[in-house]
């Protein structure tokens, strides 16, 4: 087992429209507005930007998120990363049970080299973490779209 490798899969059942979610979440650099722990999304051009994220655990984690794909008909953004996270992450959004269904895929490789040093026995915590991290982001975007 690679200790520094995670999957993530996250369900949000959101309010709205599957088309008025997706609208949202292709706004990356809005996130840090509904999203606590992400503190910082700075464009670089139409494709790219660069994300600050933090969340319990007292450290900021700062990838380059590159657009790999923006499906508006199928309801996908994926995006690569490098920098403290490798790898990638997706939302797939449909109808759901509550107006829209968000599935949020994850699939990276720690890099920031203190949490590599930590990574068997921080492991649970940073799990905890991230689930700290996806719950608070389902409870920000669900106020966020309840305001809009």
């Amino acid at each position: 087992m690679d200790w520094c490798h995670y999957r993530f899969r996250s369900v949000w059942d959101l309010p709205g429209a599957p088309a008025d979610v997706y609208t949202v979440l292709e706004r990356a650099e809005d996130y840090p507005r509904w999203w606590p722990q992400v503190r910082e999304v700075t464009p670089v051009d139409d494709r790219n930007g660069v994300a600050r994220f933090r969340s319990f655990l007292p450290y900021d984690l700062v990838v380059t998120a590159r657009e790999r794909r923006r499906d508006a008909g199928a309801g996908v953004l994926e995006i690569a990363m490098t920098g403290d996270l490798d790898g990638w992450a997706r939302w797939t959004v449909t109808a759901g049970p509550a107006g829209t269904r968000a599935l949020y895929d994850q699939e990276v490789e720690v890099r920031r080299p203190l949490m590599r040093r930590l990574a068997v026995p921080g492991r649970p915590v940073f799990l905890l973490n991230h689930a700290l991290m996806m719950r608070a982001g389902r409870r920000g975007l669900t106020a966020y779209l309840a305001a809009v």
